[in-house]
């Protein structure tokens, strides 16, 4: 049975309930939010044909701290980096390195920054040069299907409304820690999933591959790749309820929620 709880005074730890934060949580969401989408915004500028992944991740880290932030990925279960850099075939969690990226890449890069003990979760898309018409659509359905998903997100439904596609992965809940409850899956149906209830606050992050959605993890433990290495395409935006609908916490501040691609 599913139990909500006053994150106010929850203990710091994931216990399965699902927190109901006030005001002073959506503020420091916002504040949190509003610097992991400012960092994917000066990324616009860097992601190009040879630069290494890594040179992006210490970016990620530097900007982190120029602004009074930790990467909450940076020591994660042994993890580290500052970011997941996924090219191409990679679902999610790649790891940064020193290998080019090459010019019709694509690379999804998603960043978690902790400011004020406050978590703002968030990752886009960004094409490397010149990409195949292909790759553009898979890009522009993958971000479709992230703001469906959103637009589903009131009081009173249920998270099963929220999903669409790659099944081994999903969404999750996040405020104070960097993953709670409630999972959000990206498959289901309007009348399955918990309760959604003003107050929750969540990641939306739709995984969509060009090919079949089967996935394997690497033997780094962390790299999910598509078992027919066909492409894979990842949006992400956290997301608090509200009494008559939701707030995007992650939105870009210079709108490029879509980099490269048409507004």
């Amino acid at each position: 049975m599913v139990t909500y709880l006053d994150a106010a005074t929850a203990p710091l730890r994931n216990t399965g309930q699902i927190r109901l934060y006030g005001e002073g949580g959506f503020a420091g969401m916002r504040k949190a939010c509003d610097l992991t989408a400012r960092c994917l915004d000066e990324l616009v500028s860097i992601v190009a044909p040879g630069v290494t992944t890594e040179t992006i991740d210490r970016f990620v880290f530097e900007f982190g701290m120029d602004h009074g932030a930790l990467p909450a990925t940076l020591n994660y279960r042994g993890y580290t980096k500052s970011s997941c850099t996924s090219i191409n075939h990679v679902v999610c969690h790649g790891i940064p390195d020193n290998k080019p990226l090459k010019d019709g890449d694509i690379v999804n890069i998603d960043v978690t920054y902790i400011l004020d003990g406050w978590h703002g979760d968030s990752s886009r898309m960004y094409p490397v040069g010149t990409i195949k018409r292909a790759a553009e659509r898979l890009l522009e359905v993958t971000h479709e299907c992230l703001m469906r998903g959103i637009a589903a997100i009131r009081p009173g439904a249920r998270t099963g409304a929220i999903g669409a596609v790659v099944r081994d992965f999903c969404g999750h809940g996040v405020g104070q820690l960097f993953h709670d409850a409630p999972n959000i899956l990206h498959y289901g149906s309007a009348s399955e999933g918990v309760e959604m209830r003003p107050g929750m606050i969540f990641t939306v992050e739709p995984m969509i591959n060009l090919g079949r959605p089967h996935v394997k993890v690497l033997s780094d433990g962390w790299t999910a790749v598509t078992r027919d290495r066909s492409l894979s395409a990842q949006y992400e935006h956290t997301i608090g309820v509200t009494e008559t609908g939701c707030e995007i916490f992650t939105l870009s501040p210079k709108n490029l929620d879509r980099p490269g691609l048409p507004a």
